[in-house]
């Protein structure tokens, strides 16, 4: 495992490895319009049963799951009367707003240690699962096209490997024809844990990137311009002839990008699927403090090497019970709910009955400010 080292400072400003630039202060909590209270639904889980409307949810955090998370709010919201909430602010935001209870959760691909966890009274679990894909914007290439390992991904964005037609790539793509093109990196320019996981496959794959870039949310890049969010990433690389870049799966789907077949560990060349992102998941063990686990260059001949998982944050002691459990209603809602949305978007959701069991066990440690238990079995 590539080391790193993160103070709590330096999380909250955006940051995980040694270049640091300085975040903005947490946003004041402000509760507003989400989505109109529609007729229950004729079947809902047990905890929910309490719910409907003038109860509302305000999550924040990572890009990363943000389609999934909007999908599904806008489903509970219908079933239960909940309004609910969530801005997608990246999960550096998203830490310091839940950390400074401006938000009832964050959802964040930056896990936190146990030692960070305990400092803020928080609880963390994962939700969702999907792959971090680099994608490319080179006249004649489709999807699936072209060819790269990690070490040459690596030296990419180190600004080591700039022309298109560079040798290395010509190595990697003997029977294609590369354009003489310089290339443009597009990297995230807010505290990201998509880039988190990005930096730490690098870490893995090359010595050099570790060396001088090591692992973070957010880094001084050597090469390219920066975008904010998934999004923003996204579109610079739709609208840049010879860009590169790295998203989540379901923003490439959406604007339909051109991704790229990657070398994994087993040494195949592997296209990005649901079946590679199950095939990394499948090697978690969930055995850490705070279910800690990053799961990248995993063995496996179908494992897509660059997978990232998206944990929710929540406080262990509740200012306002209502919404604490309107919060871990919706959060259990998608455990029981969700799976059919998220492989609708390239997601791949948690199935793992044992898991889930003892994700929501964990919950009865979350009380209010009178010391009353939250969570009593889903009620």
């Amino acid at each position: 495992m590539p080391s790193f080292s993160r103070s709590r400072a330096a999380l909250r400003s955006g940051s995980c490895g040694r270049r640091l630039h300085h975040g903005v202060e947490p946003a004041k909590r402000v509760k507003r319009w989400l989505v109109p209270a529609c007729v229950l639904a004729l079947s809902l889980m047990p905890a929910a049963q309490a719910l409907g409307p003038g109860v509302e949810v305000i999550g924040a955090g990572a890009s990363f799951p943000a389609p999934a998370i909007e999908t599904w709010a806008g489903q509970f919201s219908r079933e239960t009367g909940v309004r609910l909430l969530y801005r997608s602010v990246g999960s550096s935001e998203g830490i310091r707003r839940v950390t400074a209870r401006s938000a009832d959760f964050a959802m964040t691909d930056v896990p936190l240690t146990q030692a960070e966890l305990a400092q803020d009274d928080l609880l963390q679990f994962p939700v969702i699962v999907g792959a971090i894909v680099p994608v490319v914007n080179i006249p004649g290439f489709g999807d699936g096209e072209l060819k790269l390992t990690g070490q040459v991904l690596a030296d990419i964005f180190l600004g080591k490997i700039s022309r298109w037609d560079a040798q290395e790539l010509k190595e990697l793509n003997p029977r294609r024809s590369l354009p003489d093109l310089p290339i443009t990196v597009v990297h995230r320019a807010d505290g990201s844990g998509t880039s988190f996981v990005f930096t730490y496959y690098l870490s893995r794959v090359s010595s050099e990137w570790q060396e001088r870039l090591g692992i973070g949310s957010r880094l001084l890049w050597p090469a390219g311009l920066g975008a904010k969010g998934n999004e923003g990433v996204s579109q610079a690389v739709h609208n840049t002839v010879g860009a590169i870049g790295y998203v989540e799966y379901a923003y490439a789907v959406k604007l339909d990008l051109v991704t790229v077949q990657l070398r994994n560990k087993a040494g195949k060349f592997a296209r990005v699927s649901q079946t590679g992102v199950r095939a990394a998941l499948a090697s978690a063990r969930w055995s850490h403090p705070g279910y800690y686990e990053v799961l990248v260059d995993r063995d496996g001949d179908d494992s897509w090497p660059i997978v990232g998982v998206s944990f929710a944050l929540i406080h262990q002691r509740q200012e306002n019970h209502a919404d604490a459990v309107a919060t871990l209603s919706f959060l259990s809602w998608i455990y029981a709910h969700g799976a059919d949305a998220a492989h609708k978007l390239h997601y791949v959701s948690l199935d793992d009955a044992g898991l889930i069991g003892r994700i929501e066990s964990s919950w009865g440690a979350i009380h209010d400010d009178e010391g009353q238990i939250v969570w009593k079995n889903g009620k």
